[in-house]
Formats: structure tokens, sequence, C-alpha cells
């Protein structure tokens, strides 16, 4: 896959890109430095009306406006008052969908993930979860709605500049798993939404755990 595929794939369905993102390197660079990471866990979050565990779904606030496009942007919320998650907003232009970013491993700029997860160096562990994926890039808030790059981008004065590039090497599609979405409650987080998508034997992914109110059968 090239840079000119994976740039397209952003007008497709969130289901689409997620697992392309898989293997994908991401260089998150701030006036701390810089972090690259190879991505290996996504989650894909769906339509207004279509997927009830995606922020869309209810229709467009002032705090999910970036998942509305346009695509190849960052949408950026805080979760549980705490962890900083970052997601890439795709879709065709009139529709709403993300990849939430949730696990990666350090390609580059270790040192100062590291420092940014409080110092202790936790190993493949370092950016297992979306929380700690986030903290160690050093997400803000005010990093919502910024381009995302498919080339280095030059002559920039963004205070923070995201660049996504393709596998360096071609991911098997063998090992590409999916399954339910992490800690989703109610009717978005049961098997109908396998939308969960991680590389197998990957010791940076992170643990699964079911979301609330899951319903064992869910009627179409």
């Amino acid at each position: 896959m090239d840079s000119a595929r994976l740039h397209a794939l952003f007008d497709a369905h969130a289901t689409e890109l997620a697992p392309a993102l898989l293997g994908c390197e991401l260089t998150v660079e701030t006036a701390e430095g810089s972090v690259r990471v190879r991505l290996t866990e996504v989650e894909a979050y769906g339509d207004q009306g279509e997927d009830p565990g995606a922020h869309s779904f209810t229709g467009r606030t002032a705090r999910n406006a970036a998942l509305f496009g346009p695509p190849r942007h960052t949408y950026v919320y805080l979760n549980y008052g705490i962890h900083r998650c970052l997601n890439l907003a795709c879709a065709a232009e009139g529709t709403a969908g993300g990849v939430l970013l949730r696990a990666g491993e350090v390609l580059a700029g270790r040192d100062l993930a590291i420092e940014r997860r409080g110092g202790r160096d936790t190993g493949a562990k370092l950016l297992s979860g979306p929380g700690r994926l986030g903290q160690g890039l050093g997400i803000t808030l005010p990093m919502d709605a910024r381009p995302v790059s498919f080339d280095h981008p030059a002559g920039t004065d963004d205070p923070a500049r995201f660049t996504l590039t393709p596998p360096a090497e071609p991911v098997d599609p063998q090992r590409i798993r999916t399954g339910p979405r992490v800690g989703v409650s109610g009717a978005g987080g049961s098997a109908v939404y396998p939308w969960r998508y991680w590389l197998d034997a990957e010791p940076s992914v992170s643990a699964y755990r079911p979301g609330r109110n899951v319903p064992t059968e869910v009627s179409s």
C-alpha cells in the first residue's frame, strides 16, 4: 500500500480504513520533540444513527464536530476526565466516522514517551491502550481537528504535526484479528460490531474487557 492508497481510504467507511492502519507509522511532532509509533491496535466507529457505540450516533455537537469531517483530520476527546484519546476522522462527505488509535510500538522518541508516561519504562506495554498512547504521543485537547499529512510537512507553524505513512513492510492479512470493541457499553460493544482490529502476537496490544450491559444477542 502506498501513500496515495492510504490517503484515499480516508474517504471510505471506518471499517475499511481501520484494518489498513495496522502497521502504519504515525509521527506526532510537538515543541517537546517527536514520537513515532507503529500502530498495532485500532477501533472503527461509524456514522450518525448507524453505530450506537460512536460519539456521532446522536448527531453533531461541538465536542464531536471533527468526526463529521473533513476526513484526514484528528478527533481528540477526553475519556474519564483523564485520558486524551486520538482518533483519525474518515468517511465520505456528509457522513461521520473515525478510527480510535488504541496501541502502538514505539519506533522513535522513546525517551520522550517514557518521560510523558511518568518516567517508568514498561517495555512493550508503554503505549498499550488509548490513554497511554495519547499520553506518550503528547496529545492535548487543542490538537482536535488538526490535519494529518501523508508525507513530512515542511514549513508549517502548527504547534503539533501529525504524519502518517504506510507500513514499512506489508502486513500479513492472516495476522489481522477482529472482535468487539473494548469497554463499549450496550449494543455497540456487542459482537454485532466486531470493529476492533489488532495484529496477532503483538505485545503492545491492550487487553480486552467488555463494556457494561452488553447484550449477548442483539436483534437486527
